[in-house]
């Protein structure tokens, strides 16, 4: 069942806040200009910079020996990446041959979750109802519950171990001839099980902490069960049933990275590789399992250089509108006494911020790019320009 808590906000408190915000706001609008200005130019940057390593790759067929001539090049090259190290879990008794292994543990838990609903009322107060629910999941870390608002699921959290995530990573890569560094390595994807392999010693140790764990944390009615320690392929399970989870059980999962083919763009250093620094200070490489080509790995780091400047794009135009609309809460605040005026002063607000934002940051996104692609940097500041425009002609009173 939800359980609700209702608090009261009087118009003096509402007003303070309000004032706050404009600091707040007005960090958070200079924040969202700065990445505006710094996206635009790190997008290009880039872009420059991909360009620069395809004009300059080569093409190598074989690495299997090691070619004095390629050293200090950039080059694309498919081969298989291997290792003959046998990485080491002792936690739990795994033992592989592999590129890299890596544990990964989630705890059964109660979660709390919160949804509030405001009410204005008349006077400038405000009425906020909020309602919390509780449910179990997996997730990658102990949740504390004796801050739940619900007193019934107040300490209701509990694990039976805490165990750590742990990433190993085989220090001796080959790539034909070559040998693979640490920034390659770690890129290599394709994660399957890996065999657990818990000693019988091993496992009655682990049997023993988790029994008296549970013992301390189990009511007087409950039964103390036979075995708390379940191993299935490469899970390692803390709890009564693998098959009914209960809160504080712990579920443990290890895979590996096998040996595989992979393709890579980087610039030889000797008998290994480093990233290709470009003449604009930018650094590219790129990794893709199995026989990709050049031109479809240059493409997809344009793809992912466009991506993320969107992303980035976006989260500057929501930071520019957001401070702003901080920095003039005050306004709607002030009407609050009559919920419906302050309710129309809001909204009147909330256009003006938007149309004031959107074209704030199209001028700095007009302005980065001038520098950079004058062409489109005067469409964009035309664009701005527009708005600005569009927005003084909304404001004026219309004559009779």
């Amino acid at each position: 069942m939800a359980y609700q808590e209702t608090t009261t906000t009087s118009y003096g408190k509402r007003l303070t806040g309000s004032l706050k915000g404009i600091a707040s706001g007005f960090i958070m609008f200079i924040i969202g200009t700065i990445v505006l200005f710094w996206n635009e130019g790190n997008f290009v940057k880039t872009k420059k910079s991909i360009q620069e390593a395809e004009g300059n790759v080569e093409l190598v067929s074989d690495v299997s020996n090691i070619d004095p001539s390629l050293n200090g090049k950039l080059i694309h090259a498919t081969a298989f990446a291997n290792t003959d190290e046998t990485l080491t879990d002792d936690l739990f008794g795994v033992n592989e041959t592999a590129i890299s292994i890596h544990r990964k543990v989630e705890y059964y838990q109660y979660k709390e979750n919160s949804h509030s609903t405001t009410k204005d009322k008349i006077g400038g107060g405000q009425e906020t109802v909020t309602t919390y629910t509780y449910e179990k999941e997996w997730i990658s870390f102990p949740v504390s519950s004796e801050s739940f608002k619900d007193p019934e699921y107040q300490y209701s959290n509990f694990v039976l171990t805490t165990v750590e995530d742990k990433s190993i990573q085989a220090q001796n890569v080959s790539f034909g001839a070559y040998k693979l560094p640490k920034f390659i390595v770690s890129s290599i994807s394709g994660k399957v099980p890996a065999d657990v392999k818990l000693e019988k010693t091993e496992l009655q140790q682990w049997q023993k902490v988790i029994l008296e764990k549970y013992s301390s944390m189990r009511l007087p009615t409950d039964s103390t069960p036979k075995q708390m320690v379940h191993i299935n392929g490469n899970v390692v399970y803390f709890g009564q049933s693998p098959n009914v989870a209960n809160i504080g059980d712990v579920r443990v999962t290890i895979t590996k990275t096998m040996p595989a083919d992979i393709s890579i763009i980087a610039k030889v250093n000797g008998s290994t590789f480093e990233e290709y620094h470009a003449k604009n200070g930018k650094t590219f490489s790129k990794v893709a399992m199995g026989t990709v080509s050049a031109d479809n790995m240059f493409a997809d780091a344009h793809s992912s250089n466009t991506k993320w400047t969107w992303v980035l794009r976006l989260l500057g135009i929501f930071l520019v509108i957001g401070g702003l609309r901080s920095m003039f809460s005050i306004l709607p605040t002030l009407f609050k006494v009559l919920p419906f005026l302050g309710n129309i002063v809001g909204a009147g607000v909330g256009l003006v911020c938007w149309v004031l934002g959107i074209a704030w940051s199209l001028i700095f996104i007009a302005i980065a790019w001038l520098w950079y692609r004058p062409i489109i940097g005067i469409i964009l500041l035309a664009v701005a320009v527009a708005g600005i425009w569009y927005l003084k002609k909304k404001s004026k009173p219309i004559k009779n």
